[in-house]
């Protein structure tokens, strides 16, 4: 019992699979508020456009 537990110990393909999954996922995360970011910008940006575009004519 105690080999197979000391197998398991040394056995890390389970933990870097679980590193790659945590990566991906953070890598997601900034990549879902970077683009929320963004669009609130470009909302801003285009709202402000349409304004300028409105006095104007």
């Amino acid at each position: 019992m105690t080999k197979i537990f000391a197998r398991f110990m040394k056995d890390e393909s389970g933990a870097t699979a679980i590193e790659y999954g945590l990566i991906a996922a953070l890598i997601s995360v900034a990549l879902i508020s970077g683009a929320g970011l963004l669009g609130n910008e470009l909302n801003t940006t285009f709202t402000g456009l349409k304004n300028e575009l409105a006095t104007a004519n």
